[in-house]
């Protein structure tokens, strides 16, 4: 049913000598609807009797009906807005004058003006369920598990199934929830006040999984009326609509207990790492049916053995959380506890992460707290007032993107975030988050200029906050998640992002390597004869590599806007745009970090990512794209297999440079060590287009020097200049080693050779 965009209770005037204390109840003002509606002693005739009202506009009868017994009372109309009243003896009901009735000892039948009728227990017999501990720790931003007491939860109080409705509101006059069940009437719901702690609840018995709502909230403030999506709703509408939808989640039968303990015990940090970045919408669509996306049990079926296929050990999605606007790829999140309906249900996308596990596949999920857009039905202007955003422009805005920053400094606020990264560790087994735009949180001065931004309280650009925020982020989660990764997108030279907390880092355990990112694309660029005047860009990366744990990215941020693909950001003919690319992709296959990249590079895609097309899996009957694919599926199975090539990518004693200084010839070479210190790697990279005979590398040990990659390959599509399979190493001393190898080096490419022991 489509709902109201617009609040739509209804001001309806008060009859003369009608009561005062109803006059707001009947305005959709009254804050403590309880104290009117509901189950209430009084005295009639000099006897205790029990009044029960109701409030349902556009009712024509109401009856009450005594579950012991059935007896049935007529309710009065008091007034035309829809108020009853059933005036019941305490004797007729065998109840102590003034003695508790439960919520379930009697029911509320409606008759409509059109003759339908409608059952159910009166919301206003329930007493509170949130008790005072948990309003204490949300005040306190300490309820790590604060989505499971706030939004909407099918549950049983007193015998009676139901849902639970929770919302913190603090400058909100009044609070209802509105939806199809009610007609979106904000006078037939409203919500209990728990006073100081600005939460807002109440129970619905009757109300179940699907069920369409929204909060309607009245402010204090200026008595403005807003109509708001669920913050902690766990489901939502497909856009452009925009209700919140009750769903269960916890009903989900998990089959990946073994990877959890798996994970709990796993050293990420010395074990390999290679992840596919996905965008779900685009990924791959039906195009014989309009061009549709895959539903996330879709993805399942054909996203999961195409990346084991290929060989990687993760995914990761770009945010799935509901987003209103799909050009957003959903960095701009509205729904920050609801997996977006336009793939399917929550349940869907469990079944997909659950099958991850189960084929040895983790999965790291892009998460938005740096900020949130200005949709009227999500977080901004939340109960009237800043809540959620800093009031003053100069700290609630972010320029860059149109959209609002967080109010960090705020309790509840920290415990929406906190609690939500939590939420998708918990609930959906996520194995890590990657935290978008960390750089603009940690600056108060982030693209603003001069007079557009606010100093700390020590006169310094820091944001103290948001970075005391992420430190706690951090912290708990991996004491509550051992082996969840944190990922940070830090773009600066901000210290210790992947350091603990304790020495003074932020505790994230990696940080995308933005500068290596910028280098080593500008660098690639450049037509090969300009390289050897650039060699610091290859080179630069090794002064700092050490300094981070450093995930090397080459995501969907390089190749959108005009920045093309990967294989058109290449130099020369077609046959050097891609002997590039596979260069580029052995060399960061062979530095130091873990590995990431962007969905459809693997195939030397020829467009830039555009997210309501697809990847162009047609690509993949052209022998040169399909090279390209072969390879980056040889490097992941070689990442895994060679030890040396991901045990120890955060410390020098992995790396050892071979040869550093021949610009002229724009040649590197250097080895990985596996943790042992004895097992290596050599890498040999040729970034020229020009074949070198006898070019000589020293090397720290003698034996056979197997060739186990060359990008040249004619299994790649390349020339197939190489080494016959390897070379034997010589007494003959190079650059400060005892042994050396001759070898003849392909054009733009990339060789590995491994060592055997005779």
């Amino acid at each position: 049913m489509n709902k109201p965009e617009k609040p739509s209770s209804a001001t309806t005037p008060v009859a003369a000598g009608f009561p005062d204390d109803l006059e707001e109840l009947l305005r959709a003002e009254e804050s403590d609807p309880f104290r009117t509606l509901g189950p209430h002693w009084v005295e009639r005739d000099g006897k205790k009797a029990l009044a029960i009202r109701a409030l349902r506009p556009g009712t024509r009868e109401l009856t009450v009906i005594w579950s012991a017994g059935q007896a049935a009372y007529s309710a009065k109309l008091i007034h035309p807005a829809g108020v009853f009243e059933a005036i019941i003896p305490a004797s007729a009901i065998g109840l102590a004058s003034g003695g508790a009735v439960a919520p379930s000892a009697y029911r509320l039948r409606f008759r409509f003006a059109d003759g339908a009728e409608f059952e159910t227990y009166d919301a206003y017999a329930f007493p509170p369920i949130l008790t005072e501990y948990d309003l204490y720790l949300s005040g306190e931003g300490s309820d790590y598990l604060k989505y499971e007491k706030l939004g909407a939860h099918v549950r049983e109080v007193a015998g009676v199934r139901g849902v639970h409705f929770g919302v913190w509101a603090p400058n909100a006059k009044r609070v209802s929830v509105v939806g199809d069940f009610n007609s979106w009437d904000g006078r037939v719901s409203a919500m209990r006040s728990r006073g100081a702690s600005g939460i807002w609840e109440v129970f619905l018995p009757g109300l179940d999984e699907g069920a369409l709502y929204k909060f309607e909230i009245r402010s204090r403030v200026g008595g403005e009326l807003g109509l708001k999506s669920d913050p902690y709703g766990f489901a939502a509408e497909l856009r452009p609509k925009t209700a919140s939808v009750v769903y269960n989640i916890d009903r989900y039968q998990w089959k990946d207990s073994a990877w959890l303990k798996a994970r709990a015990a796993r050293d990420w940090l010395h074990s390999p790492m290679s992840v596919y970045e996905v965008h779900a919408g685009s990924w791959r669509r039906k195009v014989e049916e309009g061009n549709r996306w895959l539903t996330y049990r879709e993805l399942a079926e054909e996203l999961i053995p195409y990346v084991k296929q290929m060989g990687y050990t993760h995914l990761e999605l770009m945010p799935i959380m509901e987003h209103p606007f799909d050009a957003s790829w959903g960095y701009q999140t509205v729904g920050y506890y609801a997996v977006t309906s336009r793939f399917g249900t929550p349940s869907d996308f469990m079944y997909f992460v659950d099958r991850c596990h189960q084929e040895g596949l983790g999965v790291i999920l892009d998460w938005t707290p740096a900020h949130f857009p200005r949709d009227a039905h999500g977080l901004a202007f939340f109960d009237g007032t800043h809540l959620y955003e800093h009031a003053d422009p100069r700290r609630g805005t972010q320029p860059d993107w149109g959209t609002l920053v967080f109010n960090y400094g705020r309790n509840e606020v920290q415990n929406f975030l906190l609690s939500n990264a939590l939420f998708w560790i918990d609930k959906y087994h996520i194995d890590g988050l990657r935290v978008d735009a960390v750089a603009s949180m940690l600056y108060l001065d982030y693209s603003r200029g001069p007079g557009e931004w606010i100093p700390n309280a020590f006169g310094g650009r820091e944001n103290l906050e948001a970075i005391a925020f992420l430190k706690r982020l951090n912290e708990v989660l991996h004491v509550r998640h051992p082996g969840a990764l944190m990922i940070a997108e830090e773009s600066t030279s901000w210290p210790a992002v992947s350091r603990p907390t304790y020495v003074g880092g932020l505790g994230f355990d990696l940080k995308w390597n933005m500068g290596w990112m910028n280098d080593v694309l500008q660098y690639m660029s450049l037509d090969p004869i300009h390289r050897q005047f650039q060699h610091g860009k290859l080179t630069f990366s090794m002064l700092y590599a050490f300094h981070e744990n450093f995930i090397l990215p080459l995501s969907h941020d390089e190749v959108v806007h005009g920045k093309k693909s990967l294989l058109e950001k290449m130099p020369g003919d077609d046959w050097q745009k891609f002997a590039n690319l596979r260069l580029l992709f052995a060399y960061l296959f062979a530095h130091p970090g873990k590995k990431l990249h962007f969905m459809g590079s693997e195939l030397a895609q020829r467009d830039e990512f555009w997210e309501a097309g697809s990847v162009d899996w047609s690509l993949e009957a052209s022998p040169s794209h399909r090279g390209v694919q072969r390879l980056l599926a040889d490097l992941n199975r070689l990442h895994v297999k060679e030890r040396a090539l991901h045990e120890v990518d955060f410390e020098w004693s992995g790396f050892e440079w071979l040869e550093v200084n021949d610009a002229a010839a724009s040649v590197l070479s250097f080895l990985r060590r596996a943790r042992d210190g004895e097992e290596f790697v050599v890498a040999v990279c040729n970034f020229t287009p020009v074949v070198r005979e006898n070019y000589r590398i020293g090397v720290p040990r003698p034996g056979f020097y197997r060739e186990i990659l060359n990008t040249d390959s004619k299994f790649y599509e390349g020339t197939d200049i190489g080494n016959s399979g390897g070379v034997r190493a010589e007494p003959f001393p190079w650059n400060d080693r005892p042994y050396s190898i001759k070898l003849k080096l392909p054009p733009l490419a990339v060789m590995y050779f491994k060592p055997q022991r005779d």
